[in-house]
């Protein structure tokens, strides 16, 4: 009997096959058996022919929570700002996680019970322009989500300011989600405006220049935002695409996670 599966994450983005069990191995001395694990048939949406998912949520049937005898519950990971940069993965604690510059937000309360990794995310500043989000909003991180999704209104205004502040380079078409695109083949050097996001505690993280851009193509990149779709049923994202080059600890025993910058040095 084959028992199948099906997941659509927050960009859109979906996930059917059957759903397995077999050994893993993560290195020889780290190996689990009776793994349980989602074998994909069909992947659409962002994925950009992704060969697979690695569920590190808070799901019981998370590789964090089936590992959670071995790894403690707690990983790390830098996106690396481009395919060809080095990034990591990395699975238990690192002395790394007490450094001063890594940057901790406890999970969100309203998010308490989720699989997510809920934050209370605040504001996001554009070249020095404050555009606050709703407290209305749930807010969560998700490593599985391409680009990040804001409310209608904060989403409006940072498109806004952005494209003031790019105004000098010519537009190209919209991709997929993304409505805010520009064709900069022909510039050795683009200018950017400063982003940076907000969440409570007064902890800010600024955005390497590679997480505020969706690349398609050197004439088609993309503001690497976009807006949810209801404005009372849905909860902001914050994508991978601006966790590019940040260090993200996921401390879930702890209930925390850091940001420590230039993570993948």
């Amino acid at each position: 009997m084959n028992c199948m599966y099906g997941l659509q994450y927050a960009d859109e983005s979906t996930s059917t096959g059957y759903f397995s069990k077999d050994k893993l191995t993560v290195s020889p001395t780290d190996v689990f058996d009776g793994f349980l694990f989602g074998c994909g048939q069909n992947n659409t949406g962002l994925f950009n022919g992704t060969a697979g998912l690695l569920g590190l949520g808070r799901d019981p049937l998370s590789f964090v929570h089936q590992t959670a005898g071995k790894y403690q519950r707690i990983f790390s990971y830098c996106l690396p700002s481009t395919p060809s940069a080095v990034g990591y993965l990395n699975f238990g604690h690192s002395p790394r996680y007490s450094y001063g510059n890594v940057k901790y937000i406890p999970f969100s309360s309203t998010l308490k019970n989720s699989s997510l990794y809920g934050l209370d995310f605040v504001g996001i500043t554009v070249a020095g322009v404050n555009i606050p989000v709703s407290a209305s909003f749930g807010t969560v991180i998700d490593s599985g989500s391409e680009v990040s999704w804001l409310p209608p209104a904060a989403y409006g205004a940072l498109r806004d300011e952005f494209q003031r502040q790019m105004s000098r380079y010519p537009k190209a078409e919209p991709f997929d989600i993304l409505d805010t695109c520009y064709n900069l083949r022909g510039y050795e050097v683009v200018q950017f405006p400063k982003v940076s996001l907000s969440f409570g505690g007064g902890v800010n993280v600024t955005l390497d220049s590679t997480g505020i851009l969706y690349v398609v193509s050197k004439e088609q990149v993309c503001l690497g935002f976009t807006a949810i779709k209801d404005d009372g049923a849905d909860v902001v994202v914050i994508g991978n695409t601006q966790q590019k080059t940040l260090e993200i600890v996921y401390d879930v025993d702890g209930e925390r996670i850091g940001f420590r910058p230039q993570g993948c040095k």
